[in-house]
C-alpha cells in the first residue's frame, strides 16, 4: 500500500494544465471584484447595514473602516492579477485567499455556494505549484521553472470538482426536486419575457425535463469529462447547461467559473495550443519554459534521475516566499495537508445526517454542501421585546436595523433570527430596558407550501446559543417530508 501511494506521488505530467487554470482563475477573479465594486455592492452590503450577520466562531471579523474596505477589495484585485501573471505567485494566493475569505466572513447574509468554491479552490492552490511555468516567476528564476509537475497536483482540482458536480447532484435526489420539480416549477414561469423560450418555461414537462436534467447532469458529468472519447461532447454540454443557467437565473459569475474550471479535464495538448495561442497574442516566448525539466516533490526511495534535461526538486511550502531547498519533509507535509482538505471536503456535507427534520427546513447542515438552487423559501418573522421585570412589551420593526435583503435572510434561517434576538437584546438593553426577553413569531413557507410556523414562540430566544447541536426550538411539521 505504501509502495503504491509513493509510486502514484511520483508520477508527473505536464504543467501547462495547472498554469492555464492559474491564469483563468486568476483573471475572473479580477473580473470578479470589480464587476461587484462597479454595481455598488461594497456599499450595499457591507457599508449601509447598521448589523452584520456572523458565522459561527468567525464573530471577530469585522467590517473594516470604509477607507480599509476599498483597500481590502482592491488588494484582493491585485492579488487575483498577480495570480494570473504568476509574479511572487505564493504571496499572491495566500493573500487572495485571506482577502477573499475574510470579505466573505464579514456578513454571512452574502452567503452563496460558488464563493465558498472559491475560497476553497484559492486555499487548494496555495500548495500547487501553478507558477513553475508559463508564468513571471519562472521567467525571473531560472531554477524554478519546469515543464513536468507531480500528476497529483492536477487531480486535486478534478478531485474538486468533482465533489462539486456530484454532491449537487445527490443533494437533488429528493422528491421535491425529482417528483414534484419544485422548485423549478415555482421559479421558471416567471420566466415568460425571455425571447423563443419564455412560453416553453410554462409547460410542465419542461419543469420536469429541467430537474431530472440538472441531477443526471450533475452525477455524470464527471466522468464523461475524464473519459476522452466523450470529452469533447461533454464540455459542450458544460457549456450548454451554464449558458441556460446563467440566462434563466441571475447567478453572477458562478456558470463562467464551472465553464472554465472543467477545461483542466481535458489534454496537456490542448493546453499547450491554449497557452502558444497566448504566446502568439502577447509575444511570450514559450520555448523558454518548454525545458524538460521535472519536479519531483516526494521521489520513490533510491531512483537517480541521471537524465541530462532532469533535475530533482523538492517544493518546500515556502519556495515562493524566498525558502532555501529542505527534505521532503515539507513535501510530505503539503501532501497531508492537501489529503487532509480533501476528506473534510468529502464528508462536510453529509454532515446534515446528524439531525432530524428535513435539512431544507431547518437549514442544519445546509451550507458547504453544494445545495445549490434547491429550496424556495419565503418567511415572516415578527419579534416580541419583553421587560421581565415590568411585563411591558413592544414588537420590533426590522427595518429599523436591517436591509431588506438581510430581512428576507434573516426571516427563513433559524441561526440568523437566534443572531438577530440576539443583536435585539443588546440593544434594548442599551435603551435601558432591564431583564429583556426575546420572542419570535414566525412563518415560513417552503417549496410552495402553505406557511408554517417556524420558530418555538414561547422560547426565550435570548436563553438559546448558537451551537452544532440539534435546534429544537425548531418546530417540525408532519406535511415535510424528513430528509
Amino acid at each position: 500500500m505504501q509502495k503504491s501511494i509513493r509510486n502514484y506521488l511520483s508520477k508527473t505530467t505536464e504543467a501547462a494544465p495547472l498554469a492555464a487554470f492559474r491564469i483563468f482563475f486568476g483573471l475572473l477573479m479580477c473580473l470578479s471584484i470589480i464587476r461587484f465594486w462597479y454595481y455598488g455592492w461594497i456599499e450595499k452590503m457591507y457599508m449601509e447595514p447598521a448589523f452584520h450577520f456572523k458565522y459561527w466562531g468567525f464573530a471577530w471579523v469585522q467590517v473594516p473602516p470604509n477607507t480599509v474596505l476599498y483597500a481590502l477589495f482592491i488588494l484582493c484585485g491585485l492579488s487575483a492579477i498577480l495570480v494570473a501573471l504568476g509574479l511572487w505567485y505564493r504571496v499572491a494566493i495566500v493573500a487572495f485567499f485571506l482577502t477573499f475569505t475574510y470579505i466573505e466572513l464579514m456578513d454571512k447574509t452574502t452567503y452563496l455556494n460558488h464563493y465558498y468554491f472559491i475560497s476553497v479552490l484559492s486555499f487548494l492552490l496555495i500548495f500547487l505549484p501553478a507558477h513553475r511555468y508559463f508564468s513571471l516567476d519562472a521567467k525571473r528564476n531560472p531554477k524554478l521553472a519546469v515543464q513536468r509537475i507531480p500528476a497529483y497536483n492536477i487531480h486535486a482540482i478534478m478531485l474538486l470538482l468533482a465533489i462539486v458536480y456530484i454532491y449537487a447532484g445527490v443533494a437533488k435526489l429528493h422528491s421535491d426536486w425529482m417528483l414534484h420539480a419544485l422548485p423549478l416549477k415555482i421559479w421558471l414561469p416567471s420566466k415568460y419575457g425571455i425571447p423563443l423560450l419564455g412560453d416553453l418555461m410554462q409547460q410542465s414537462w419542461v419543469h420536469y425535463l429541467f430537474s431530472w436534467g440538472g441531477a443526471i447532469y450533475d452525477l455524470t458529468i464527471v466522468f464523461f469529462l475524464l473519459y476522452r472519447p466523450t470529452r469533447v461532447p461533454a464540455f459542450i454540454m458544460v457549456v450548454l447547461f451554464h449558458v441556460m443557467t446563467r440566462v434563466l437565473f441571475p447567478i453572477g459569475m458562478f456558470p463562467y467559473i464551472m465553464i472554465g474550471s472543467t477545461l483542466i479535464f481535458f489534454s496537456a495538448n490542448f493546453h499547450h495550443k491554449l497557452l502558444t495561442l497566448l504566446s502568439r497574442i502577447f509575444r511570450i516566448n514559450k520555448a523558454y519554459f518548454d525545458n524538460e525539466k521535472i519536479l519531483h516533490e516526494f521521489p520513490p526511495k533510491g531512483e537517480i534521475f541521471a537524465a541530462r534535461k532532469v533535475t530533482r526538486a523538492y517544493l518546500p511550502l515556502w519556495r515562493g516566499l524566498g525558502g532555501r531547498p529542505h527534505s521532503n519533509l515539507f513535501t510530505k507535509i503539503k501532501i497531508a495537508i492537501l489529503s487532509s482538505f480533501l476528506v473534510i471536503q468529502l464528508l462536510l456535507p453529509w454532515r446534515y445526517l446528524c439531525y432530524p427534520g428535513n435539512v431544507f427546513w431547518t437549514e442544519q447542515g445546509y451550507r458547504y454542501a453544494w445545495r445549490v438552487m434547491l429550496m424556495e423559501k419565503a418567511g415572516y418573522a415578527n419579534f416580541k421585546i419583553v421587560e421581565g421585570a415590568t411585563g411591558k412589551r413592544l414588537y420590533v420593526n426590522n427595518g429599523s436595523f436591517l436591509t431588506p435583503f438581510q430581512e428576507k435572510q434573516m426571516a427563513t434561517q433559524p441561526d440568523f433570527i437566534l443572531e438577530y434576538a440576539h443583536f435585539l437584546g443588546e440593544t434594548y438593553t442599551k435603551y435601558g430596558y432591564e431583564d429583556v426577553e426575546v420572542y419570535v413569531e414566525s412563518y415560513v413557507a417552503l417549496n410552495g407550501r402553505s406557511s408554517r410556523p417556524f420558530i418555538d414562540p414561547d422560547i426565550n430566544l435570548l436563553e438559546l446559543r448558537d451551537t452544532w447541536q440539534h435546534k429544537d426550538w425548531i418546530l417540525c411539521h408532519s406535511d415535510i417530508p424528513v430528509r
